[in-house]
């Protein structure tokens, strides 16, 4: 610690945001070492209930702070994440670092390399904290994580412990991926802000492949802030993802940090295909609505986009069955009941069905955006309520597959309660490609119905 400087509680560093945090360490007000104390302080206070990590060693932890003290008192150039620990689902691949997928089958499995991903993290500045539990083969077979908010209730799935890391203060940013709805639902059940980027930002290489039309990184974190912060950090282009392609790099963090140029409009839409919502969530939309006032309208989907849904469906069990069939083959009798059947509902999908699905998505997409053309973000739920009672599911996707199969950015905020008192998420989409304005409009609602007391201009 410099000479004069007073080091602050573990809990009060853990309330920070990731900026500050980020801030405060490069001008030397706190340090990377100090910060992972704090970090593995909680960690031992609430992991035992809470679950969310699938390998954690604190020996390496503290190295890693270390090494970046260091390099900060070096003098040397810092990264835009330096010293900040950072959860990583656990499909994922982590050099010399055990990557396991979720099942009995890939147990002891050791990477020697990093995911591409992994390797941004790292060019930041940041440092693997831990590997974050996740569920089977990142489908719907639960892990062992719970709700940081009620044990008996489910964090999600299948990015359950990175937004329960987050949301449990063992960490201020972690990333997931989302096939379906895999970072925006426990985000929303584990009250935190998730974010899944347009399709094709951050790429995958080395990530475990579900759907490979589908599956998207995306980050957690305390605030909006924080989640533009680490998704731009990790967006860019990898000429072994198809889905990525050459780009400028995104300015997430200082579009999202900037208030809006006029006030934003946003388009409210109360269902979406097959999402049954709970009685406090339809009665907290209808809240949000009166609040926004002239700044919000409603609309309802037109009858195609209830195709969305099934088409999603389609796509991402047909490519399961040919992505998850190495280990169906190698140990099809561990694989749990639910992701059997799902992989045989896979190879039953006619190759017509399939290619048909596919269609769907730009017919959807152009429909989308003659709605864009009215709003500057979409609101809807993002989920049907609260997080279910019980660890046996992970709650339904309903709310999330029409804008995964559409590859639209999209953002939880964790701004409505229940009744019972447990986070509700508010989803705001915005069109493909517009990631840095819809966080900006992320933001402004942030305030606007987080009563900070913000600027609302």
């Amino acid at each position: 610690m410099a000479p004069g400087r007073t080091a602050a509680a573990p809990e009060a560093l853990l309330g920070l945001s990731a900026a500050d945090l980020r801030d405060r360490i490069a001008r030397g007000a706190l340090s990377a070492t100090e910060l992972a104390r704090a970090c593995l302080e909680r960690v031992r206070a609430v992991e035992a209930q809470v679950r969310a990590w699938a390998w954690l060693d604190e020996g390496h932890i503290l190295a890693e702070a270390e090494r970046l003290d260091a390099l900060r008192r070096s003098g040397r150039p810092l990264g835009p994440l330096h010293g900040l620990p950072v959860g990583i689902k656990d499909v994922i691949d982590t050099r010399r670092i055990p990557t396991q997928n979720g099942t009995p089958l890939d147990a002891g499995r050791v990477p020697q390399d990093d995911a591409a991903v992994v390797r941004r993290l790292l060019a930041a500045g940041a440092y693997v904290f831990g590997k974050t539990a996740t569920t089977e083969l990142a489908f719907l077979h639960p892990g062992p994580t719970t709700n940081p908010h009620d044990p008996a209730r489910t964090p999600g799935g299948s990015s359950q412990g990175s937004a329960a890391a987050v949301a449990a203060g063992m960490v201020p940013l972690a990333v997931g991926t989302q096939t379906a709805g895999s970072v925006i639902r426990p985000a929303a059940f584990c009250g935190v802000v998730g974010f899944k980027p347009t399709f094709g930002s951050i790429a995958r290489t080395g990530v475990l492949a579900q759907a490979p039309s589908l599956d998207t990184i995306g980050v957690f974190a305390r605030d909006v802030a924080g989640a533009a912060l680490l998704a731009e950090a990790l967006a860019g282009d990898d000429p072994a993802d198809p889905a990525t392609a050459p780009a400028p790099p995104p300015r997430l963090h200082a579009i999202a940090s900037e208030g809006p140029p006029v006030r934003p409009t946003l388009a409210v839409l109360r269902n979406l295909p097959g999402a049954e919502l709970h009685p406090d969530m339809a009665g907290a939309m209808d809240e949000v609505v009166d609040t926004l006032g002239e700044d919000a309208f409603t609309f309802d989907l037109p009858p195609p986009f209830a195709e969305g849904a099934h088409a999603q469906e389609t796509v991402q069990l047909a490519e399961m069955a040919k992505t998850l069939h190495p280990w169906e083959r190698r140990g099809g009798d561990i694989l749990s009941r639910g992701l059997r059947e799902a992989l045989a509902r896979g190879r039953a999908v006619p190759a017509r069905d399939y290619l048909a699905a596919l269609d769907w998505r730009g017919v959807l997409v152009a429909m989308l955006d003659e709605v864009f053309d009215r709003c500057d973000a979409i609101l809807s739920p993002a989920a049907p309520g609260p997080a279910p009672v019980g660890l046996e599911a992970t709650g339904s996707p309903a709310c999330n597959r029409l804008w995964t199969f559409c590859g639209l950015p999209v953002a939880t905020l964790p701004l409505l309660w229940s009744g019972e008192g447990l986070p509700m998420g508010l989803q705001v989409v915005g069109r493909r490609w517009d990631d840095g304005r819809l966080l900006r409009t992320a933001r402004w609602l942030e305030t606007r119905l987080g009563g900070r007391g913000e600027d609302e201009s």
